[in-house]
């Protein structure tokens, strides 16, 4: 894909470039969540790339994908520096906002798939909050989407040995702390859905059989509601936690198996609205690590 975007032309008619803008919409919206992690952020990036893109010479454009993907990812490195002090002081530990997702019926190719969803993982963008904005950039763009580091020096005004530096520590940095993702999906799934029905059934023995000795269970409140400010390590212990919330009495429980961030994940509600999202992480045949998101202001878009 070109990075001179100045040459050549669009129709520059507003339907034209409204239609243009939507059909780039999922992608931008992938960079964007995946850049910082809120959908809230990721949708207000997308608008302003809109406002950006309605005010532009389109006639001047040669391609609009590279000059809306350049402009999304302009805009959420910004983002990312102007919210850095807000993650700091954040109560307890900080999680990204639970993503429905279904690429079974979107994505027809299984490889495709996989890649999409190991990149929107929770274990993945929680480690991705460690990287500098640039890196998070060069990251999701490279691993994520495949873009060639010629491409990315583009967007970032980088050289493209600058980009290949930045995406070889960022991938080295995100796999020494992101467990192996299961080879077989299928295998994955089953695992993780043997773990939701113990957890849900509060059966301590087969929460115990399914998750990995040095387990770890990460909740995340925000101040807003219950959540355990530390993260909880080790099988004995994350299981004990699942067993006894779940028999936590909550007004108008509803408990409904949905997919959050790739991979089969459970959304609890109270009286309607929801109250507790339970995605977990699975790698050698074991679930690696369990997160909970509580924060109403992280629930909200799911009741959409």
């Amino acid at each position: 894909m070109a990075n001179d975007n100045t040459t050549g032309a669009v129709s520059g008619t507003a339907a034209d470039g409204t239609s243009v803008f939507e059909e780039h919409r999922p992608l931008l919206l992938g960079v964007a969540y995946r850049m910082l992690g809120r959908v809230a952020d990721a949708e207000d990036v997308v608008q302003e790339a809109w406002l950006r893109w309605s005010g532009a010479d389109r006639a001047a454009v040669r391609e609009p994908r590279a000059y809306l993907v350049r402009t999304t990812t302009r805009l959420a490195v910004d983002r990312l520096r102007q919210i850095a002090s807000r993650r700091e002081a954040y109560v307890g530990p900080w999680l990204p906002e639970p993503l429905a997702t279904d690429y079974g019926h979107t994505v027809e190719d299984a490889a495709e798939r996989a890649m999409l969803s190991e990149s929107v993982s929770l274990a993945v963008l929680v480690v991705l909050e460690s990287l500098s904005p640039l890196e998070r950039a060069v990251f999701v763009l490279r691993e994520a989407f495949g873009l060639p580091h010629a491409e990315i020096a583009g967007i970032l005004d980088r050289g493209e040995a600058a980009v290949r530096q930045l995406a070889a520590r960022a991938r080295r940095h995100v796999a020494e702390r992101t467990p192996r993702f299961e080879a077989d999906p299928a295998q994955r799934r089953e695992l993780t859905e043997r773990f939701l029905a113990a957890a849900v059934e509060g059966d301590l023995d087969g929460l115990l059989a399914v998750l990995a000795p040095d387990a770890r269970l990460v909740g995340d409140g925000g101040g807003r509601a219950k959540a355990p400010l530390r993260t909880i390590l080790g099988a004995g212990k994350v299981a004990r936690f699942l067993a006894a919330i779940s028999q936590t009495p909550v007004p108008g429980l509803a408990v409904a198996p949905l997919e959050l961030n790739g991979g089969p994940a459970l959304l609890a509600t109270s009286e309607g609205r929801p109250y507790a999202a339970l995605v977990p992480e699975a790698a050698d045949g074991l679930v690696q690590r369990v997160y909970i998101v509580s924060n109403p202001e992280k629930l909200a878009h799911l009741a959409r």
